[in-house]
């Protein structure tokens, strides 16, 4: 008669599918907060990428989180401070000792004032990230924070890119301020912007997009802060497109401005 096996198990199941993606979310922090020592060294190139790469961590936690079933509110809180530490505290530092610490008292308030704005943006997800889904999924209230740390950086990688002397007479001490005051207001605000989460591909059009995954990311390699700048430039255009886009929608489905619709956004990163 053969024994019962038993099974020992450290963790459940569901523990050991929330281990991963919170794996993740660490290590983008660990990336996000090794950047800002970069930046105290004075290597602000790598810097910039320390931020590209926590924010291709925050890209991947929450999808494989899904993916897995491995979604948690531990997972979830995680992920939001993370984000302040990586698209908030990183990036403003990084801008600081690059350019605004020259402003003294004026430059450390735009920071404070920028971090402050993530903060707020990402306790505003916290609370509406229980939202039923509907076609609102497909769009973010404001800008969300990944986004807005890498625009902030905008600045300093026009500087690295050859493109700010090239096409622009840039004046640095006046650009990085007014940057991080409109980013701030866009983080905190109500504008639909595109969350590009439930983008739906035919069959056929499947290779074509590898493609152009693996074309843009080797473009990246080679040219990096080019192509960064010129991403950006194209994420700053789509905000007003999708904002009549959401508009149209709206209009289409009849549906009614009321203020309790204008909190009904999803807001998840």
């Amino acid at each position: 008669m053969e024994k019962p096996k038993n099974n020992f198990k450290i963790v459940s199941d569901k523990q050991a599918r929330m281990i991963l993606p919170n794996a993740i979310t660490l290590v983008g922090v660990c990336i996000g907060l090794s950047s800002i020592k970069f930046a105290l060294d004075g290597r602000f190139a790598i810097a910039v990428i320390g931020i590209l790469f926590a924010g291709l961590m925050d890209a991947l936690d929450g999808r494989i989180a899904r993916l897995i079933k491995g979604t948690s509110k531990m997972g979830k809180e995680l992920d939001s401070l993370g984000d302040v530490i990586s698209f908030g505290v990183a990036p403003a530092l990084i801008m600081y000792f690059w350019n605004l610490q020259y402003l003294e008292k004026l430059g450390w308030f735009i920071c404070l004032m920028y971090v402050v704005c993530v903060a707020l943006r990402l306790a505003r997800f916290n609370v509406n990230s229980e939202e039923e889904s509907s076609w609102k999924d497909n769009f973010f209230e404001g800008v969300p924070s990944p986004a807005g740390g890498i625009i902030v950086l905008m600045p300093l990688v026009l500087s690295f890119s050859g493109l700010g002397e090239l096409f622009f007479n840039v004046n640095y001490d006046l650009m990085v301020p007014t940057i991080f005051v409109i980013v701030s207001i866009l983080l905190i605000s109500t504008i639909p912007t595109y969350s590009f989460k439930r983008i739906v591909i035919p069959r056929a059009m499947t290779k074509f997009l590898l493609f152009g995954i693996v074309l843009f990311f080797g473009a990246l390699l080679v040219y990096t802060f080019k192509i960064l700048a010129i991403s950006t430039f194209l994420y700053l255009f789509l905000i007003p497109v999708s904002y009549f886009h959401f508009r149209k929608i709206k209009k289409d489905r009849n549906i009614t401005t009321d203020k309790n619709e204008s909190d009904d956004l999803e807001d998840i990163l």
